[in-house]
Parts: structure tokens; C-alpha cells; sequence
């Protein structure tokens, strides 16, 4: 009758578990190997105090194209367009915070955020058009 000692049964749980991890790491460099695509440069989506920030890119012809010269990007804060405008040394303002200017679109929408104190972006309509 054969029987196992404890040192043999160790030993081999050992080699099966160091087996079932080179199996384990080598699926995961596997799929890392793979990423999802990446997002476009320039676009941001992020939780920040608990508000769904989101900015993508000025296309070219989006409902800013023109506006003061430049095209700007969509910047949304719970899915509600937040009014941007760029000014001329190259700052940031918004319809929230009109008088404090921000160096990129992340930190102004950040700083909507902060200051709407959990109310809701009110839908803006700009002088003399339609929203």
C-alpha cells in the first residue's frame, strides 16, 4: 500500500498551484496584450464629487463652429451641455463661472461642478437662436 507523505502532497499542491498561476498571468498578458481603443486625444469622461463630466473634441462643425472664431469642444456635466467660451490669451470661461477664468476645459467643468452644488445645468439658449 502506497501511501503520501506530507511533504509529497505539498510538493504537489506547490507545482499545481505555481502551474494554475503561470496559466492565470499568461491569459492576462494575453488580453492586456489586446486593449480596448483608446479615446480620442482630448476627450475626458470622469466622475468628479459624484457629477459625470464629459468633453470631446471641437469636430470641425459642430453647433460652436464659428462661435467667436474658434470651434470648441462639447463640454457635458450629467449629459447637459455646459456653455463654453474660449478667450483671447487662450482661458476658459463658462456660463457659470463667467467671471473666473480656467486653464483647460477639464478644470473649468470641475469648477461648474463645484459651484452648481448639486443643482442641474439649465438648458441655455444663446441671443438671437434657437437651442
Amino acid at each position: 500500500m502506497n501511501k503520501i507523505t506530507r511533504r509529497q502532497a505539498l510538493g504537489t499542491t506547490a507545482g499545481t498551484l505555481s502551474a494554475l498561476g503561470l496559466l492565470g498571468a499568461a491569459a492576462h498578458s494575453a488580453t492586456a496584450a489586446s486593449p480596448a481603443p483608446a479615446a480620442p486625444a482630448g476627450t475626458v469622461d470622469e466622475v468628479f464629487q459624484g457629477r459625470r463630466i464629459q468633453i470631446s473634441p471641437a469636430t470641425g462643425g459642430g453647433h460652436h463652429g464659428g462661435h467667436h472664431g474658434a470651434d470648441l469642444p462639447t463640454v457635458r456635466i450629467d449629459g447637459r451641455e455646459l456653455h463654453v467660451m474660449r478667450n483671447a490669451d487662450g482661458t476658459w470661461i463658462s456660463v457659470v463661472n463667467h467671471y473666473e477664468t480656467f486653464a483647460d476645459p477639464t478644470s473649468l467643468a470641475r469648477a461648474a461642478v463645484r459651484e452648481l452644488q448639486g443643482a442641474q445645468l439649465a438648458p441655455f439658449a444663446p441671443m438671437g437662436g434657437a437651442a
